[in-house]
């Protein structure tokens, strides 16, 4: 099988090269993201392989299917930026359902502790030699209301952390795990008694802009909200104006809803485009990292494999377990 990869960082090679070679399959890596400018690179390959900022449209699945492309392969478990229903006995898509659940779970919890804590601005103050500990008090976790919006593996992992904190957790999932611990409430009420909030579920027509304006007005003043799942969750003019208000006690963004062509890449050198992002990158109580909640070595070995156990399941015939649901 040939397959062209596509948004190839140094880190993909490490697992891919070496483990494209046992499973016998010729690839080749791109640097550059699979877009409508380079859809042709595509062209002789049996299958593609793209990563979460790779957008894939409908007319973009025709072209792909005229090129007698057999399969998409993500390198993610989320599939919102492929056209899936227009990819429908056309294209099969594969998906990494599940690599390390706790991978992104740990760094949520991790950006919970840093927010709450100020630990970001506490390292640059220190480096300046500035000891003081003047604005940055934060509060015990124990005995606190994390809030769990979505339970999944990785909600699930993080149930686990804040379980493992002393903390009361609420959930909300539009398809409840009755197998769980864990009280399910409707989403007015986690918003309104929940102290951290953190973001685990896909990006759906119905979870787009979940948090919004209405939604934090529902929230507790001094509430931490929590994203390492997809950008689009949170609707960022109202969370800016959220931050302005002094609504937020702290903010952890791991995504951001317009971070196609920003994260992942080096803009040290460069103007800021991107006026919202840089107004959030002003609030003290803020923290944005680029993407990298699944960055593990475990999470990036376990990638590899399961893509690759796609593309061999696909050319020896065999069941397509990690096939995209439309729901």
């Amino acid at each position: 099988m040939k397959i062209a990869f596509f948004s190839t960082k140094p880190y993909d090679k490490i697992w891919f090269e070496p483990m494209g070679k046992d499973y016998g399959f010729d690839i080749h890596f791109y640097e550059v993201p699979f877009s409508e400018e380079t859809i042709y690179l595509a062209k002789n390959y049996d299958a593609i392989c793209v990563f979460v900022n790779d957008y894939i449209t409908a007319k973009m699945i025709d072209e792909l299917y005229e090129m007698k492309i057999k399969a998409i392969l993500l390198r993610s478990a989320g599939f919102n930026h492929v056209d899936v229903k227009a990819a429908e006995d056309k294209i099969l898509v594969l998906r990494v359902p599940s690599y390390s659940p706790e991978a992104v779970a740990e760094f949520a919890m991790g950006m919970i502790l840093t927010v709450n804590r100020h630990i970001h601005r506490a390292y640059n103050r220190t480096r300046d030699f500035n000891m003081s500990l003047n604005g940055l008090m934060g509060v015990d976790l124990y005995h606190k209301t994390a809030g769990i919006i979505g339970t999944g593996k990785i909600g699930q992992a993080m149930i686990r952390i804040c379980n493992g904190f002393g903390m009361q957790v609420l959930a909300y999932d539009p398809y409840p795990n009755n197998k769980l611990e864990v009280e399910y409430v409707e989403l007015k009420d986690l918003f309104e008694k929940s102290d951290f909030i953190s973001l685990h579920c896909p990006l759906t027509s119905g979870t787009k802009h979940i948090i919004n304006e209405n939604s934090i007005k529902m929230m507790k003043d001094g509430v931490y909200l929590v994203n390492t799942s997809r950008g689009s969750l949170i609707d960022t003019d109202a969370l800016i104006d959220g931050l302005v208000e002094g609504k937020f006690g702290g903010v952890g963004l791991d995504v951001y809803e317009e971070e196609e062509g920003i994260f992942y890449e080096d803009k040290s050198n460069e103007i800021m485009q991107d006026e919202k992002l840089a107004r959030l990158m002003t609030f003290p109580n803020v923290l944005i990292t680029s993407h990298m909640g699944f960055f593990t070595r475990e999470a990036m070995q376990s990638i590899a494999i399961e893509t690759l156990e796609n593309a061999y399941s696909l050319e020896n015939g065999l069941p397509l377990v990690n096939r995209t649901e439309i729901r």
